[in-house]
């Protein structure tokens, strides 16, 4: 490795350091002491390009973050702590300062309130299944979830339908095809999975085409779209969600799986868990 290359790499750890809470002072003579083994104050200044006076205090932090070892020597030597330890402990600091922050922000959060929580939209893929898995980890009596696209369904999702199934919650899948009822009873034995043919003929408007719609205790609504990215095989979600009982669009929601069921001759199957009633085809 070239001077050059060695001096980016070198920055791009500190940088890194610095992301995860340290100072600069700090990630400087962190990643000084990690090339140079052991080191007086005067090698780390030199090496981190920190003043000498700063040297001092910053190692004192780095001793007490459990980041570097002090040698009682005239003059005293410095040793970074193995890399793998240091990350470690890094990470055991960092997860903390999240709890921290999310304890604070707990007390100072605003009730919440689901009396008219409006329409939200989300564009990322990983959020739209957070939202589908948070709404699915509060289901108390009923899910109705329809997977028009198989593909968005993700190990979280699967978990969380697994889970609210063996907590008693009344989990109804729809599915395009018989090979898909089979992946979702795998993924949660307690559900009632039935293949909905429909779910094939769904057409795509403005090059999207419907992902998934999951209603959960009767007001929870996500509706998902997908459309193709750039990249090969790889599809963009986007949905739109509320969880307001009296909110417009999850009374049309709420009305038009309703009517699914009755068409199946499901009836309120789903929230009673009267399953004999379901079959594989809807009725005409």
């Amino acid at each position: 490795m070239n001077g050059y290359s060695a001096v980016s790499t070198a920055e791009e750890a500190v940088t890194s350091l610095e992301s995860l809470g340290l100072t600069e002072y700090e990630a400087r003579c962190f990643v000084a002491l990690t090339r140079i083994s052991t080191g007086t104050a005067k090698e780390v200044s030199q090496v981190a390009d920190v003043p000498r006076s700063r040297v001092y205090d910053t190692i004192e932090r780095l001793e007490r973050k459990g980041l570097v070892n002090v040698q009682q020597s005239e003059p005293r030597e410095y040793a970074a702590v193995p890399v793998q330890m240091a990350c470690r402990r890094l990470r055991e600091d960092y997860d903390s300062r999240i709890d921290a922050a999310e304890n604070a922000l707990k007390q100072v959060e605003k009730p919440e309130s689901r009396d008219d929580e409006g329409m939200w939209s989300i564009n990322q893929n990983e959020h739209v299944t957070d939202r589908v898995v948070v709404f699915l980890e509060e289901a108390t009596e009923s899910i109705h979830y329809l997977v028009p696209e198989p593909a968005v369904v993700d190990d979280r999702v699967g978990e969380a339908l697994a889970s609210a199934a063996d907590r008693d919650v009344e989990v109804y899948i729809e599915v395009p095809a018989d090979e898909y009822r089979d992946e979702f009873l795998e993924i949660a034995p307690d559900a009632d999975v039935v293949v909905s043919p429909d779910l094939r003929t769904t057409n795509a408007v403005y090059s999207e085409w419907p992902g998934q719609l999951l209603m959960t205790d009767r007001e929870a609504v996500v509706a998902g779209s997908v459309e193709e990215s750039d990249l090969p095989d790889v599809l963009q979600q986007k949905a739109i969600w509320t969880h307001g009982r009296d909110h417009g669009f999850a009374v049309w929601v709420r009305e038009l799986l309703d009517d699914r069921l009755e068409r199946r001759g499901v009836g309120d199957a789903a929230a009673t868990g009267d399953t004999a009633a379901t079959s594989d085809t809807p009725e005409p």
